[in-house]
């Protein structure tokens, strides 16, 4: 009873000492930071990667940029179930209906993937 109870004990001090670490932080900010901006008029301005801003705020962007970054995050969460599944798989009484299923998911994302080679999604130009 004593160690189900210390596990608890152990999660409520680390629960403390990270909202102590929290409040720690914010409270240096608050004393640290400076009360007045050196320059009013530039704290009100838009910051652009230390440049002043060029232009209007209307930018258009090929969408081949965002089908790249979704088949990177397809394939980071692809590899995110296979590798708990590849550390399981050595283990007595894996059934073939795990198998299938991994088969099947490998199978859609294998399908997900030649219909973007197909469309030449893949092609950078």
């Amino acid at each position: 009873m004593t160690g189900y109870l210390g596990s608890y004990a152990t999660l409520g001090l680390l629960l403390l000492a990270s909202v102590l670490f929290f409040l720690v932080a914010f409270g240096a900010n608050r004393l640290l930071r400076p009360a007045r901006p050196a320059d009013p008029v530039s704290k009100r301005t838009t910051y652009e990667c230390g440049l002043d801003p060029v232009g209007g705020d209307w930018a258009q962007m090929k969408i081949r940029y965002f089908v790249y970054a979704y088949l990177y995050l397809l394939f980071a969460v692809e590899a995110v179930f296979l590798f708990p599944w590849a550390v399981i798989f050595a283990r007595p009484g894996f059934g073939l209906v795990t198998v299938a299923e991994m088969a099947v998911f490998v199978a859609v994302l294998a399908l997900g993937i030649l219909y973007a080679w197909r469309k030449n999604i893949l092609r950078w130009s």
